[in-house]
């Protein structure tokens, strides 16, 4: 019977087979220890040379690191470590040998382990980093489908710009030009006019010469919209949702967060809930308290958010930025005509923002006057003002980070090392 490693524990006594690799091999003469990996989990075959003919222990001798095998033997326990398993084998055939491994047990430079990522990924650290990325997403999606909202992708091909004309990837397009995506909002703003509550979740593109740990040029985004929503209940969904993700996570991939040595405790009390809300003025005022050089009507910088969420330990959402440092479609708030109805979710021990999101200008003369002072062409958006001409409705969203999100869930100095190939200022391969 073929089994998957994590299953181990269910076939024990029993004759399974695991297909594999061998990451570690050492032999004391008449017997040799395999650590075996198959991308569910790691454990140990045990091999015995009276068990096995003299041609199989020439193979098992021969096993190198990263050779691809499939082992055959019974589950038993580990008598060294209570709950764990091991593998007493008794057949051993070499699918795929491997020379000498590029990546030793010796300590390697960050350039050297991203120039080997197609290999690096295989380390222990890796794979746990990877399955947590998945229960994340899974768990995102999860939410959105149990709250009613409809997946509706949007495209990556765009004929105009979302946050602004200076971090475009611009791309020939038959005999015109595009731009890859900065955002899928826009279009979901449009999705939700007919669905009324919608989602995508896909790469998104970012032109910025940045080489902050923050920052990587291409990265994955679950953008929502929908109609009749305003910027509190946005708030209070994003908040849900991270609730949702964090408890999955925390259900689901244990043991990944141990390996990586993440302080659960810090986790379970965010999946508590009850978020911190703090207005744009009280956030420059505490920030200037600190020793920030922050300006009243100052965007938050990356240094700010890391002083301020050090503080916490409950994500904080900002909200009521200065109209001038946000987006053209933020709605103002009737009230502090100056504001927007936004909000940045920052998360705790210094990851800073991860999620933003807002109320929309649902009004077409206002909407066409902030396009206008934003320097952005009109006949690019006539098809998004259409949107305001044909029962406009107040209508709110956000847009949140894949792998800002799982470097703070996995404890990550660097988004690097949440997505298998990233994409950075200096990095295209592999």
């Amino acid at each position: 019977m073929v089994i998957e490693i994590k299953d181990a524990a269910e076939h024990l006594g029993k004759e399974v087979e695991i297909r594999g690799w061998s990451f570690n091999v050492r032999s004391s003469g008449s017997i040799a220890f395999v650590q075996l990996r198959d991308g569910s989990g790691r454990f140990q075959a045990v091999i015995v040379k009276n068990d096995v003919s003299p041609e199989m222990w020439e193979t098992v001798k021969a096993l190198t690191i990263e050779s691809s095998v499939i082992v055959a033997g019974m589950v038993k326990e580990d008598g060294r470590h209570p709950g764990t398993y091991e593998l007493q084998a008794k057949e051993v055939t070499l699918v795929g040998g491997s020379p000498e491994f590029p990546i030793g047990k010796k300590e390697h430079g960050v350039d050297f382990l991203m120039d080997q990522r197609h290999l690096w990924l295989r380390s222990s650290r890796q794979e746990a980093v990877l399955r947590v990325r998945d229960d994340i997403e899974y768990g995102m999606r999860e939410f959105m489908k149990e709250r009613g909202f409809i997946l509706c992708d949007s495209p990556i091909f765009t004929p105009n710009a979302v946050e602004g004309t200076g971090d475009l990837f611009e791309v020939k397009y038959f005999d015109d030009k595009a731009y890859l995506s900065q955002s899928g909002q826009l279009y979901q703003e449009a999705t939700s006019a007919a669905l009324g509550k919608t989602y995508c979740f896909g790469p998104t593109f970012r032109s910025e010469k940045s080489k902050t740990r923050r920052h990587l040029t291409e990265f994955w985004m679950l953008e929502a919209e929908a109609s009749y929503m305003d910027w509190e209940q946005n708030i209070q969904l994003q908040e849900d949702m991270v609730v949702h993700v964090l408890k999955r996570v925390l259900r689901e991939r244990r043991k990944d967060l141990e390996l990586l040595e993440r302080n659960i405790p810090v986790l379970e009390k965010v999946a508590e809930g009850g978020f911190i809300r703090m207005h744009h003025v009280d956030a420059v005022k505490e920030l200037q308290a600190m020793g920030s050089d922050i300006k009243d009507r100052d965007d938050l910088g990356a240094d700010d958010e890391t002083i301020l969420t050090k503080k916490y330990d409950k994500p904080i959402f900002i909200h009521h930025y200065p109209i001038e440092v946000k987006a053209f479609y933020m709605k103002p708030d009737p009230d502090e005509p100056d504001r927007a109805l936004n909000a940045d979710m920052l998360a705790p021990e210094g990851y800073g923002e991860v999620i933003g999101g807002s109320q929309r200008i649902d009004d077409l003369a206002l909407l066409e006057r902030r396009i206008a002072e934003h320097g952005l062409p009109k006949s690019a958006f006539e098809w998004y003002l259409d949107l305001r001409r044909y029962g406009s409705v107040p209508h709110s969203g956000f847009g949140i980070g894949l792998e800002r999100t799982v470097a703070w869930i996995c404890g990550l100095e660097h988004v690097r090392e949440t997505i298998p190939f990233p994409r950075l200022l200096n990095r295209l391969h592999p």
